[in-house]
């Protein structure tokens, strides 16, 4: 199923909707116009669909303002050479994927502190702004400059939350590039990822008792430190690791003219879970047990494998990285790679090697 939309691209880096920020900005947008007049809500504001307009405004203008926060880390990240895939709008704010964490402790901490300062810059200017009308009283409570303090104002609140030193926030990011500089990389991580598990537990607990969203927040922040740990320790235990030291180089084919059902009696013999296709020795797609599935029982006996099997062909040479192949498995969510040399397939990566590789080495 897809989970994000494609809206565009800023600096060649494409832009994506998660459905998750889809179902929450309508209900941001009632919250603002649950908010008192001080706090720099519109709950006296009139007509009711006005006020839902202003409401609305202010949840996509903090939305943008969160895109612009990502683009700020982007921007720095790829000053420095690092590639970004895309980064996506959640229900808590956005994400950059970034291709490779930079090692450097110094370019770590210029990318994660370039996010919280987009957001103080765009608040202080927005402030200073409606500071300067309120004290010529100029649009005095003006539904309008409301909007222009509030924007301000939670962009102040998202600097300095994304400050606090809980990992994988820029905060702890901070946190990870300070220890870098004074122990080894992946200790450093994990010692983030602590601090950033321990705030998230304390987080939970409060908000449950005060504020469920707080709950979840502290969730997002707990599983994110979790994954970014396991994610570092990978990447750090694969370094070094060519692809010709984790392939399997006896590679089972199926025909294109093999039948469904029989492909089935393949993979129960050989215990593989997907198969290159060949058609006269020349590979011509991949055919896993995901494409049988779509296949109804009774028509097994007559499908073919050529019908059903994927033609985009994922490829590595033998002389890539084993990191760079675990990456291609997790964007394009395969569960294998093939592995070619001159045109000639010589061996296939799957998920399975890369985890048993790791294991190993850890």
């Amino acid at each position: 199923m897809k989970t994000s939309i494609e809206i565009g691209k800023i600096m060649g880096i494409p832009i994506k909707l998660h459905i998750t920020f889809l179902l929450i900005l309508p209900v941001f947008a009632w919250m603002f116009t649950r908010y008192d007049p001080e706090f720099g809500g519109f709950n006296d504001v009139e007509p009711v669909m006005f006020r839902y307009s202003l409401g609305l405004a202010a949840s996509v203008l903090l939305f943008a303002c969160v895109l612009l926060h990502e683009l700020g880390h982007s921007y720095i990240a790829k000053k420095h050479g690092s590639n970004i895939s895309n980064i996506t709008l959640f229900l808590f704010g956005g994400v950059s994927s970034m291709e490779e964490t930079p090692k450097d402790p110094k370019n770590e901490l210029k990318m994660a502190v370039a996010g919280p300062a987009v957001s103080l810059l765009i608040g202080s200017v927005l402030i200073i702004i409606h500071e300067i009308f309120r004290q010529e009283s100029l649009f005095l409570d003006s539904p309008y400059m409301r909007l222009v303090w509030l924007v301000g104002f939670l962009n102040i609140v998202l600097c300095f939350f994304n400050l606090i030193p809980a990992f994988p926030m820029d905060g702890g990011r901070v946190l990870r590039a300070w220890l870098a500089g004074k122990m080894p990389y992946i200790k450093a991580t994990r010692t983030a990822a602590g601090i950033g598990k321990m705030f998230a537990i304390f987080m939970g607990f409060f908000g449950f008792f005060y504020n469920i969203m707080l709950t979840l927040i502290a969730f997002f922040i707990y599983i994110g430190a979790s994954e970014e740990e396991k994610s570092t320790e990978v990447n750090v235990i694969l370094e070094g690791v060519k692809v010709r030291d984790i392939m399997s180089r006896d590679v089972k084919t199926v025909s294109v003219d093999t039948t469904v059902e029989e492909l089935v009696d393949i993979m129960f013999k050989y215990k593989h879970m997907g198969y290159p296709v060949v058609d006269d020795s020349k590979i011509t797609g991949m055919v896993t047990f995901t494409d049988v599935q779509k296949v109804p029982r009774e028509n097994r006996k007559n499908a073919r494998v050529s019908q059903i099997m994927s033609k985009e062909l994922i490829t590595a040479s033998e002389d890539d990285d084993a990191v760079s192949v675990l990456k291609l498995l997790t964007r394009n969510d395969i569960g294998r790679i093939l592995i070619k040399n001159d045109d000639k397939m010589i061996g296939i990566v799957s998920r399975t090697d890369v985890l048993r590789a790791v294991q190993l080495l850890e």
